[in-house]
């Protein structure tokens, strides 16, 4: 029988195994942790934003691999259907999607200038344009998530795919102290209680490792 394995890398810089590893939980799927070290070369360089592919996150289920977050999520999606991980409603489960697609492919500058760091907190934090365009972005999303579906979470009672695409972003607005509204605070407030975050976010805080160059400056 084969084995279930999730690769991944830092907990507190890796924000892609952040997302798979949080999909999986919300699948209800059981698996192994196969943690590659944040001071490997090739993971550093994935972490830093200077590779070419994406080793993390990598789902071994059944005898099948399965790499890219997006993959992942919408394969957890079939095995896994009672897991409603996606919206039942087409209008809905087409809108995840996409904004799920949107966090996969866009917002570099947020990437850049807020780099995970989930035992980090700066306050008073310059923000730059072009991440504050990011920021802002993101906001609208949740907010018409929220509104239109209720909360707590983007599509309602029961978190989905979205959420877990937008989960590093929340630790990221919480390391970087940005103002966000009643709405998108209580979101956060609501991520970050889920018992999979918590579990993630307490071993995160325990990883002795630094990597200096994803340590904020300013």
């Amino acid at each position: 029988m084969h084995k279930t394995t999730l690769t991944i890398s830092s907990k507190n810089y890796g924000a892609w195994s952040l997302r798979g590893w949080l999909m999986c939980k919300l699948a209800g799927l059981p698996f192994e942790e196969h943690v590659i070290p944040p001071d490997d070369p090739s993971m550093k360089a994935e972490m830093l934003l200077l590779s070419s592919s994406m080793l993390v996150p990598c789902l071994h289920h059944h005898g099948i691999k399965v790499w890219d977050t997006l993959a992942i999520g919408e394969y957890l999606n079939e095995v896994k259907p009672k897991a409603g991980l996606l919206p039942t409603d087409v209008k809905a489960r087409a809108h995840c999607r996409a904004i799920c697609g949107e966090m996969h492919s866009g917002f570099a500058s947020l990437r850049g200038a807020l780099p995970m760091n989930i035992k980090a907190r700066y306050t008073n934090f310059k923000v730059w344009s072009r991440a504050q365009a990011d920021i802002d972005r993101i906001v609208a999303i949740w907010d018409e998530c929220l509104s239109a579906h209720g909360g707590p979470y983007l599509y309602g009672d029961h978190p989905c795919l979205a959420d877990a695409m937008y989960a590093p972003v929340v630790t990221r607005f919480i390391t970087y102290c940005v103002p966000l509204d009643a709405a998108c605070t209580a979101y956060c407030q609501a991520i970050m209680a889920l018992p999979a975050m918590q579990e993630w976010v307490s071993a995160a805080s325990q990883e002795p490792a630094e990597i200096d160059e994803l340590e904020a400056e300013f």
